[in-house]
């Protein structure tokens, strides 16, 4: 069993960027810069910002991070999205979600330019990604496919069970590991909470990838030998021997499956890290207008 050092390979992803980046304003080009909106004090989105906002650093990205109430209204929202589609100096933008109630987070995502979309989440985006088009690709997802390349994982005519259908991960998750690219061409199944079978399904696959927000979900029972496991749960469960009284949770039962399988992903330190620096990289796409002028 091999482990897939998500914190490692994102520290050497973040230090290509930075590399380019310097070499970009050296010759006279512009500073990549990224903006966040977080609404609210979601404990969990404070920490991913926070984060993001380190990882700009680390890439030396420009980043500029926007706090507003809980009890904005959504036109008000709205508008603060306009404002940076049209701010020259932002290459990239993204709304922290989840959003208050009161807010149609569809709406948001509808409103944000495309263009500056670098979590990838607007339809356009979404759909060039379903049809091969370049595009920006939902951070997950592209920070899953980077894992695979750099640990050299063959996907070419494997079976691949993807564990959830969420739009954030488990679709673009099998759009991109069906198409004629690498990692990619595989035959994919995708199974979820109405799914029959499950375990038989999981029991054929060459590569599980799974993403319920189950914890433990998937047990030793499930996996065949040999098996590629990338976990991308991470749910919060009670744990009194922790300071923050918290663990975090992976959607993999990871010390007897691990035993089974020849690549697995921790939890945390696998996919987590991947995220962000995914993030990075397409806004240092957005800040070189390499994918749309």
């Amino acid at each position: 069993m091999q482990l897939i050092d998500g914190k490692a390979t994102a520290a050497a992803i973040k230090q290509e960027i930075a590399s380019e980046v310097e070499e970009i304003v050296k010759n006279g080009g512009k500073r990549p810069h990224l903006a966040a909106i977080l609404v609210g004090h979601d404990g969990g989105s404070e920490t991913y910002v926070r984060n993001k906002v380190l990882a700009c650093e680390a890439c030396g990205f420009k980043s500029t991070l926007l706090r507003f109430e809980d009890d904005i209204t959504e036109d008000f929202l709205l508008r603060q999205v306009d404002l940076l589609n049209n701010d020259p100096d932002v290459d990239g933008f993204i709304v922290q979600l989840p959003l208050p109630k009161h807010i149609s987070e569809q709406k948001v995502t509808m409103a944000i330019d495309y263009r500056k979309d670098v979590d990838g989440f607007h339809p356009i985006n979404v759909g060039r990604m379903a049809i091969g088009l370049p595009c920006y690709i939902s951070a997950t997802p592209l920070g899953i496919t980077d894992l695979m390349a750099r640990y050299g994982i063959k996907t070419s005519g494997k079976k691949c069970v993807i564990l959830g259908r969420s739009n954030i991960v488990g679709k673009p998750m099998a759009q991109l590991m069906m198409q004629k690219r690498t990692p990619g061409d595989a035959t994919v199944t995708v199974l979820h909470s109405h799914s029959k079978n499950i375990k038989e399904e999981c029991l054929q696959a060459d590569i599980i990838i799974a993403a319920l927000g189950s914890p433990n979900f998937v047990t030793a029972d499930m996996v065949k030998p040999g098996a590629v496991i990338i976990d991308v749960g991470t749910t919060r469960v009670p744990d009194a021997t922790r300071k923050s009284g918290f663990r975090l949770c992976g959607d993999v039962k990871f010390d007897e499956v691990a035993e089974k399988c020849s690549f697995i992903t921790p939890v945390p330190g696998g996919v987590g890290p991947m995220t962000i620096c995914s993030l990075m990289k397409n806004t240092l796409l957005a800040g070189k207008k390499a994918i749309y002028e």
